[in-house]
Protein backbone atom coordinates (compact mmCIF):
# COMPACT_ATOMS: atom_id res chain seq x y z
CA UNK A 1 0.00 0.00 0.00
CA UNK A 2 2.86 2.38 1.19
CA UNK A 3 4.73 1.54 -2.51
CA UNK A 4 1.23 2.29 -4.43
CA UNK A 5 0.77 5.47 -2.32
CA UNK A 6 4.66 6.69 -3.18
CA UNK A 7 3.81 5.77 -7.07
CA UNK A 8 0.88 8.00 -7.13
CA UNK A 9 2.64 11.18 -5.33
CA UNK A 10 5.57 11.19 -7.99
CA UNK A 11 2.97 10.96 -11.10
CA UNK A 12 0.66 13.91 -9.43
CA UNK A 13 4.22 16.03 -8.98
CA UNK A 14 4.80 15.11 -12.80
CA UNK A 15 1.51 16.13 -13.90
CA UNK A 16 2.06 19.86 -11.89
CA UNK A 17 5.04 20.26 -13.40
CA UNK A 18 3.38 19.65 -16.59
CA UNK A 19 0.95 21.95 -16.44
CA UNK A 20 3.11 24.84 -15.33
CA UNK A 21 5.13 24.12 -18.43
CA UNK A 22 1.56 24.25 -20.23
CA UNK A 23 0.78 27.18 -18.88
CA UNK A 24 4.02 29.07 -20.02
CA UNK A 25 3.73 28.09 -23.08
CA UNK A 26 0.28 29.32 -23.88
CA UNK A 27 1.32 33.02 -22.25
CA UNK A 28 4.56 32.66 -24.83
CA UNK A 29 1.64 31.94 -27.91
CA UNK A 30 -0.60 35.16 -26.62
CA UNK A 31 2.44 37.79 -26.27
CA UNK A 32 3.39 36.73 -29.79
CA UNK A 33 -0.39 37.44 -31.11
CA UNK A 34 -0.53 40.47 -29.50
CA UNK A 35 2.47 41.85 -30.81
CA UNK A 36 2.26 40.38 -34.23
CA UNK A 37 -1.62 41.71 -34.53
CA UNK A 38 -4.54 39.89 -35.28
CA UNK A 39 -5.52 38.88 -38.78
CA UNK A 40 -8.71 38.59 -39.43
CA UNK A 41 -9.57 35.93 -42.17
CA UNK A 42 -11.00 37.71 -45.42
CA UNK A 43 -14.22 37.43 -47.14
CA UNK A 44 -14.18 35.38 -50.00
CA UNK A 45 -15.79 36.54 -53.10
CA UNK A 46 -18.04 34.00 -54.73
CA UNK A 47 -16.62 32.07 -57.87
CA UNK A 48 -18.09 31.48 -61.34
CA UNK A 49 -18.69 28.23 -60.45
CA UNK A 50 -20.83 29.24 -57.09
CA UNK A 51 -23.06 31.30 -59.38
CA UNK A 52 -25.94 30.17 -61.09
CA UNK A 53 -25.79 28.88 -64.57
CA UNK A 54 -28.47 29.37 -66.97
CA UNK A 55 -29.15 26.24 -68.87
CA UNK A 56 -28.84 27.00 -72.68
CA UNK A 57 -31.18 25.39 -75.05
CA UNK A 58 -30.18 23.90 -77.80
CA UNK A 59 -32.85 24.36 -80.79
CA UNK A 60 -35.78 21.71 -81.61
CA UNK A 61 -34.47 19.07 -84.87
CA UNK A 62 -36.19 19.78 -87.51
CA UNK A 63 -37.41 17.26 -89.98
CA UNK A 64 -36.99 17.30 -93.54
CA UNK A 65 -40.73 17.40 -94.81
CA UNK A 66 -39.45 17.47 -98.45
CA UNK A 67 -37.55 13.83 -98.29
CA UNK A 68 -40.11 10.81 -98.76
CA UNK A 69 -39.14 7.43 -98.18
CA UNK A 70 -38.17 4.46 -100.60
CA UNK A 71 -41.72 3.38 -99.27
CA UNK A 72 -43.57 6.25 -99.82
CA UNK A 73 -42.14 6.61 -103.60
CA UNK A 74 -43.90 3.43 -103.87
CA UNK A 75 -46.61 3.52 -102.99
CA UNK A 76 -47.33 6.35 -104.76
CA UNK A 77 -46.68 4.82 -107.63
CA UNK A 78 -49.10 2.53 -107.04
CA UNK A 79 -51.52 4.82 -105.73
CA UNK A 80 -51.62 6.96 -109.06
CA UNK A 81 -52.15 3.83 -111.67
CA UNK A 82 -55.91 2.83 -112.35
CA UNK A 83 -55.56 -0.81 -113.13
CA UNK A 84 -52.79 -1.19 -110.80
CA UNK A 85 -48.50 -0.99 -111.10
CA UNK A 86 -46.48 -4.09 -111.90
CA UNK A 87 -43.08 -4.56 -110.32
CA UNK A 88 -41.12 -3.36 -113.80
CA UNK A 89 -42.93 -0.19 -114.00
CA UNK A 90 -41.67 0.21 -110.38
CA UNK A 91 -38.47 -0.72 -111.59
CA UNK A 92 -38.33 1.78 -114.51
CA UNK A 93 -39.97 4.67 -112.22
CA UNK A 94 -38.02 4.35 -109.52
CA UNK A 95 -34.77 2.62 -110.29
CA UNK A 96 -34.55 0.71 -107.75
CA UNK A 97 -33.82 -3.05 -108.25
CA UNK A 98 -35.88 -5.56 -108.04
CA UNK A 99 -34.86 -7.30 -104.77
CA UNK A 100 -35.47 -4.09 -103.44
CA UNK A 101 -38.78 -3.37 -104.44
CA UNK A 102 -39.92 -6.69 -103.36
CA UNK A 103 -39.10 -5.74 -99.82
CA UNK A 104 -41.42 -2.84 -99.97
CA UNK A 105 -43.99 -4.46 -101.66
CA UNK A 106 -43.63 -7.07 -98.88
CA UNK A 107 -44.22 -4.41 -96.03
CA UNK A 108 -46.55 -2.53 -97.81
CA UNK A 109 -48.88 -5.79 -98.02
CA UNK A 110 -48.10 -7.04 -94.54
CA UNK A 111 -49.52 -3.78 -93.41
CA UNK A 112 -52.29 -3.91 -95.66
CA UNK A 113 -51.81 -1.04 -97.86
CA UNK A 114 -51.68 -2.37 -101.00
CA UNK A 115 -53.12 -5.65 -102.41
CA UNK A 116 -52.21 -7.87 -105.30
CA UNK A 117 -54.31 -8.27 -108.43
CA UNK A 118 -52.36 -10.54 -110.28
CA UNK A 119 -48.44 -11.64 -110.29
CA UNK A 120 -46.35 -9.03 -109.87
CA UNK A 121 -49.28 -6.15 -110.01
CA UNK A 122 -50.84 -4.19 -106.80
CA UNK A 123 -53.13 -1.58 -106.47
CA UNK A 124 -53.75 0.82 -103.72
CA UNK A 125 -56.51 0.24 -100.95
Amino acid sequence: MKELQSVLNIVSDGLKTLAKGVEAIAEKVDEASKSQGVVKPKKKKPTKSAQKVKAIKKPAKKMSVTSATDTDKVIAIIGRSKKGASTATIMQKTGYNQKKIANIVYRLRKQQKIKSVDKGVYTKL
